[in-house]
C-alpha cells in the first residue's frame, strides 16, 4: 500500500493516480476531506476502488497518528511513503525580508511534517524489512545550482535532502531504500500556468523511484530517472 501526502490536487494527486494505474492500493492523504473526496471521484472506476482517503495534516503529530491508526485498522501497513506535502511561502522575498513566521511554517511542513510522517510509518516497514521512501525535493534546494530564489522553501529543500541521506544511511540494512526527487517546475498550483511540465511528467520520476526493485537505489537525489548532485 502507498501513502501519498499532499494528494488532492497537482502532483500529488497525479502521483497517486499513477501508482493507482500501477495496481497498488493508494492512501491519498490531505488536510482537506472534502478535497480528498472530489480527488478520489475524478478517477476511473477501477482506481477509485483501490483508493483510500485519510485526513491528515503533516504539521500535526495527533493528526498524522490518528490517520495512522486509521490506516492500520482499514487497510493495514504502509509500504510506500511518498512526501509531497509542502508550502511556498515568501517566494519573491530576498532571504532577509522573509518574516521568522514564515520560515517557521515553511519549515513546520516541508520539514518537520516530513520527519513526523516518516518518524510514524517507517519503523513498520524496517520491521516488515521493505520499504519505499520518496521524498518530493526540488531544484531550488539544489546546492550546486541554488540562487536566491524563494529563500525559506529552497532552505527547506536543502534540508529535506540532507534529511533523506542520514534516513537512507539509518534504513540502508533494513530493506528500504529513501531517495528524494526534484520533479522539476510543474504546472500546478504552486507552480502557476507557466510551468513548462506537466503533472504527468512531474510525477514520473517520483512513481519510478516509489516502485524501484529490491535492488535499486538509496540516498539518491533523481531528475528524470538519473541521480543529480546534492
Amino acid at each position: 500500500m502507498a501513502l501519498v501526502t499532499g494528494a488532492n490536487r497537482g502532483l500529488g494527486f497525479e502521483t497517486a493516480r499513477q501508482l493507482l494505474t500501477r495496481g497498488l492500493t493508494v492512501v491519498l492523504a490531505g488536510r482537506d476531506l472534502a478535497a480528498l473526496a472530489r480527488a478520489r471521484r475524478s478517477l476511473g472506476e477501477q482506481e477509485q476502488r483501490r483508493a483510500v482517503t485519510v485526513q491528515m495534516d503533516v504539521t500535526s503529530v495527533e493528526s498524522i497518528a490518528a490517520a495512522r491508526q486509521t490506516l492500520t485498522a482499514q487497510v493495514g501497513s504502509v509500504d510506500v511513503l511518498v512526501n509531497n506535502a509542502a508550502v511556498l511561502l515568501g517566494e519573491n522575498d530576498d532571504v532577509l525580508s522573509i518574516t521568522a513566521e514564515e520560515y517557521r511554517q515553511t519549515f513546520e511542513t516541508n520539514l518537520f511534517g516530513m520527519i513526523d510522517v516518516c518518524r510514524a510509518f517507517v519503523p513498520a516497514m524496517t520491521h516488515a524489512r521493505y520499504g519505499r521512501i520518496v521524498n518530493v525535493s526540488s531544484g531550488a534546494g539544489q546546492l550546486a545550482t541554488m540562487s536566491a530564489y524563494a529563500p525559506a522553501y529552497s532552505i527547506s529543500k536543502a534540508a529535506v535532502n540532507a534529511f533523506t541521506r542520514i534516513l537512507a544511511s539509518t534504513c540502508r540494512a533494513g530493506g528500504v531504500l529513501v531517495n528524494a526527487v526534484d520533479p522539476g517546475w510543474v504546472r500546478t498550483d504552486m507552480g502557476g500556468p507557466s510551468a513548462p511540465r506537466s503533472p504527468q511528467e512531474g510525477a514520473d520520476t517520483i512513481v519510478w523511484l516509489a516502485t524501484l526493485p529490491n535492488d535499486g537505489p538509496s540516498g539518491g537525489f533523481f531528475r528524470d530517472r538519473r541521480a543529480i548532485d546534492w
